[in-house]
């Protein structure tokens, strides 16, 4: 089947996040449910790093990942489902879950990742209580 999609619209309407990164880590793609989720606005995230979004405890390992990355042209997640924590523009932490994928440039060298993220922060929460009310049941 072949069809014709405005991909624009697509990266436009999409519930979960989109962001691109290029091989220096700046983000040249940000849609607005990236917006609705980390609440920068696209002009604002647009041209920075990843730092923005990954919690400063994170970022010597991130980093370190994502340059292996850029060197090898591989990820070791593969089409893993990662949960972390990533950072708000309020300051606050939330719970994301993702999917990475490379990205090449016409020669085969890698020249950036996409990440399809979704907030998780309200089922996590709704996890970690339910956790506690199983323990506090068996631990009268």
């Amino acid at each position: 089947m072949k069809t014709s999609i405005d991909l624009h619209q697509l990266v436009e309407c999409v519930g979960d996040a989109i962001i691109v990164a290029d091989a220096h880590e700046k983000i040249v793609l940000w849609n607005p449910a990236a917006t609705r989720i980390f609440g920068y606005s696209e002009q604002e995230a647009l041209g920075h790093t990843l730092d923005l979004i990954v919690p400063e405890r994170q970022r010597q390992k991130h980093n370190e990942g994502y340059n292996h990355s850029m060197e090898t042209g591989t990820t070791r997640y593969g089409a893993s489902l990662l949960k972390v924590p990533a950072k708000h523009k309020d300051g606050g932490t939330i719970s994301i879950a993702f999917t990475v994928g490379m990205l090449f440039d016409a020669s085969g060298k890698a020249n950036g990742v996409v990440a399809i993220i979704r907030d998780e922060t309200a089922r996590f929460a709704e996890e970690r209580a339910m956790k506690k009310r199983l323990l506090d049941l068996e631990n009268p």
